[in-house]
């Protein structure tokens, strides 16, 4: 037993003095204050760096064990600045890794950038359909939900609900249309009617006259089960609640929403998560937090089971079968290898509650029931013309 503890304990010593420090940079951009719906929701600055590191935190703590270091560069653009000038004259040449909080525009800039091709993308922060179907990239992986998976998981709820009958309002920016478009998509995959869509025109301030317009707005539509909103800003869909002409529910991106995380949620380790979080920041956690802490302990729990550091040999642990990670949702996670989509549950949650969590039970899939929600891989256009 004494000569099996010395060989453990030198053959330990050998690997961990083998393993250089992981370097990962986290990217993000300076952002305007919005308009804000409500004065009740504070403007975070930033979201997602606390999330990242909690996540260096946790890979640490492990890399104590397996001789492994890991370390966070924080890379911000300025406003109006250029994406690749900024990231190639400030991103070392030896960083392997990037956990990007860009939005979509400044992603797809970082994606063309001929110094981040031999890097492996982790996109923290979107959730549009194309960079995951058109134009899917060989070097990025995605966290949050698409809002394929986000559409599909309400779509799933309200077939068990069997309200089928849909009243759609769709908001006037480009990505109230992209979500409006993923919720067509599910109703038509699940067997939902759409019976009205209307636009919301309306560009005045809504609190001042939501009372009176939106049961006018909603007046003439008879048989609708659920009116379903597409308003990611926020800058209406809280007031439809308790003022439509008929009294239905609210589903969207208001009332019960489909979230990667929420405040509410505490099954499956998630309070202890919600803890450990809100001690660090003195807030809760929101979504970008958890994905840019997804990004990080991916990159952890990948270069621990393959005992590297190189890119190449992580990267082909994360799209492998045994790759599974913990995110306190009751399933393990891993990555699409023909998207670089995490798959993994979605939260139903109202603003106080967590309703529910799908995949909602009986909708099943030969593999997985996680694939379920979004776009399968017969569906998929990655790689095709």
């Amino acid at each position: 037993m004494l000569y099996l503890s010395l060989f453990l304990m030198l053959s330990f010593e050998a690997f961990a003095q083998k393993l250089p420090t992981i370097n990962i940079a986290y990217i993000s951009q300076e952002q305007k204050n919005p308009a804000a719906l409500s004065n009740l929701d504070d403007f975070i600055p930033h979201q997602g760096l606390l999330g990242a590191q909690l996540a260096l935190a946790d890979n640490n703590t492990t890399g104590k064990f397996t001789g492994q270091e890991y370390k966070l560069q924080q890379i911000i653009i300025p406003l109006g600045a250029n994406v690749n000038e900024f990231i190639t004259k400030h991103l070392p040449a030896t960083t392997q890794f990037i956990v990007s909080l860009l939005p979509a525009p400044a992603l797809q800039a970082l994606q063309t950038n001929p110094a981040i091709s031999n890097k492996l993308i982790f996109d923290a922060a979107t959730s549009d359909n194309k960079f995951r179907q058109q134009q899917c990239q060989s070097n990025t992986l995605h966290i949050l939900p698409s809002r394929a998976m986000r559409a599909d998981a309400l779509a799933q709820f309200m077939m068990k609900k069997r309200w089928q009958h849909w009243f759609l309002v769709v908001g006037a920016t480009p990505e109230d249309k992209l979500f409006a478009n993923a919720l067509k998509r599910a109703a038509k995959r699940f067997g939902m009617k759409i019976v009205a869509e209307k636009p919301w025109t309306h560009t005045y301030d809504a609190r001042r006259t939501a009372q009176k317009d939106v049961p006018v707005f909603t007046q003439d539509v008879d048989a609708y089960d659920v009116l379903v909103v597409a308003d990611e800003q926020g800058l209406f869909g809280e007031y439809l609640s308790y003022r439509t002409w008929k009294s239905r529910p609210i589903i969207g991106t208001q009332g019960l929403i489909a979230t990667a995380w929420h405040r509410t949620h505490e099954q499956w380790g998630a309070v202890q998560m919600q803890n450990r979080f809100r001690e660090q920041a003195g807030r809760w956690m929101t979504e970008l937090d958890y994905g840019a802490y997804l990004a990080v302990r991916a990159i952890g729990e990948a270069s621990v089971r393959a005992k590297s550091h190189e890119m190449l040999a992580i990267k082909t642990y994360l799209l492998g079968e045994k790759f599974a990670l913990q995110g306190y949702k009751g399933k393990p996670l891993s990555f699409r290898t023909w998207s670089g989509q995490l798959r993994q549950p979605v939260l139903l949650a109202a603003a106080r509650s967590l309703v529910a969590t799908a995949p909602i039970e009986g909708f099943l899939h030969p593999n997985s029931e996680l694939d379920t929600l979004g776009f399968d891989k017969p569906e998929s256009t990655c790689g095709k013309k």
